[in-house]
């Protein structure tokens, strides 16, 4: 599985962006995809996840209520939309796929199969 995040870039405090990431599996529908991201000097944190049915979410506490995340997969693709962005969600984001979350924490990057390649997410204050 392939996949290519998108949609980053440089807004204000209190302003939105909504990221991208596309898929390139034909079985992408069976995947569940989480969001990761990485600040400078920092350890990769869990963002938000959506399981392979697009049912179930789940998202970090720093990021609940402000963050939405959702999939089309028609098109192969799941969204994070990012509301009221503060400074401290400057990082470089990126989306990852698990093929068997089964058993695995979906908070953990280490329970995902395939990664983006990141896409970057600058607020300023």
């Amino acid at each position: 599985v392939q996949l290519q995040a998108s949609g980053g870039g440089l807004v204000q405090a209190g302003g939105s962006l909504r990221l991208s990431c596309a898929a390139s599996a034909r079985t992408f529908s069976s995947y569940d995809i989480g969001w990761f991201r990485q600040a400078p000097g920092k350890e990769r944190e869990f963002v938000a996840a959506i399981n392979w049915l697009g049912r179930s979410t789940y998202y970090a506490d720093s990021v609940k209520g402000r963050f939405t995340i959702s999939r089309d997969n028609a098109k192969n693709t799941v969204y994070l939309q990012m509301n009221s962005l503060k400074p401290e969600d400057t990082a470089v984001y990126y989306c990852a796929a698990s093929a068997a979350m089964y058993g695995k924490s979906r908070y953990d990057s280490g329970s995902y199969d395939y990664w983006g390649q990141g896409t970057q997410v600058t607020v300023s204050s």
